[in-house]
């Protein structure tokens, strides 16, 4: 009798087993298949920011980049690289700023994911790097940078909404063109907002120094010199030599320059080798212009990180 009862409780314990692990697999196959929402996965945070205000509650929008990182070295993890196949739509800076994760979206889009890369539909620049008066290098590569000038990132922001609607069903398409409307017009006020803030900058005094070449497309649109960069190049990912920074210090002494911008997300430890070289007589300005923060942290946003920059840029050229 004990025999039958062990038995019965044995097999009562299997069907319990049996009938957890369909549920499990089953629920997992839900989770993955296609009864899941639709999902765009964005490489950095600033473009994530952007796509977040144009697809708004129509589709989730997962970005891979964390706040206050470089994306000329921030990597993936396996489950990152499995989200990017497994997407609707990839939006990416391209222009090869995304070093370490341009492999991951090319697999993607290998796999049949669409793909769009907002800064080679931004009108892109092509870098004139170098110090003033000195030799160019890498000239004719393009920038990435395009961010920088809010205008281009209208016609980015727009092209965006296009690739939601072509690519990413099950959402509204009325309702990602009404977005894109609204944050069109922010992103005009703010275009309109920085013009107006620059206008007080003398002739004399618009010349920017930075930590790497990344403020191309505000120059070009806002009516700036770029005088050189303590990193000669496009990417943090190079180093300056002795002459690269002797280059730099004859061309501010030139210009008369006495400010350097640093990106928030980089160390500013080469912006003070270049005071040093100066003598100290060099002020060193942080700004977000590579990386949002996180919320409430002073680039929460792409608007709050342009304008934050914005006003430390007008005040350390003008000394107000």
């Amino acid at each position: 009798m004990s025999v039958r009862v062990g038995a019965a409780r044995v097999r009562a314990l299997l069907v319990t087993l049996i009938s957890f692990s369909v549920l499990a697999a089953t629920a997992s196959g839900c989770a993955g298949g296609d009864d899941e929402g639709p999902r765009v996965v964005v490489t950095t945070n600033i473009l994530g920011d952007i796509t977040r205000e144009i697809v708004g509650d129509e589709a989730d929008v997962s970005v891979l980049m964390k706040p206050n990182a470089d994306p000329h070295s921030f990597g993936l993890s396996a489950v990152q690289a499995a989200e990017l196949e497994n997407a609707d739509l990839v939006v990416y800076n391209g222009l090869g700023l995304e070093e370490n994760v341009l492999r991951h979206v090319k697999a993607a889009r290998e796999s049949g994911v669409a793909t769009f890369a907002a800064g080679e539909a931004a009108d892109p620049l092509t870098f004139h790097i170098g110090q003033e008066g000195g030799p160019e290098e890498e000239a004719g590569e393009p920038d990435p940078h395009f961010w920088t000038d809010p205008d281009r990132v209208r016609k980015a922001a727009g092209l965006i909404a296009d690739q939601v609607a072509e690519h990413v069903d099950g959402v509204d398409e009325k309702a990602v063109r009404d977005n894109a409307a609204r944050y069109d017009g922010q992103l005009a006020d703010l275009s309109t907002w920085m013009e107006k803030s620059f206008a007080a900058v003398p002739e004399d005094r618009r010349a920017l120094v930075t930590n790497h070449h990344v403020f191309g497309y505000l120059a070009d649109r806002f009516g700036f010199r770029v005088i050189g960069a303590v990193i000669p190049s496009g990417t943090t990912l190079a180093s300056p030599s002795s002459s690269d920074l002797r280059s730099l210090t004859q061309a501010m002494e030139k210009a008369g320059v006495r400010t350097v911008f640093a990106d928030s997300s980089q160390p500013t430890k080469l912006a003070e080798v270049l005071r040093q070289e100066m003598g100290g007589d060099v002020d060193v300005v942080s700004l977000y212009s590579e990386s949002l923060t996180e919320k409430g942290k002073g680039a929460g946003t792409y608007l709050d990180m342009m304008r934050a920059n914005t006003s430390a840029m007008a005040e350390g050229l003008t000394g107000d």
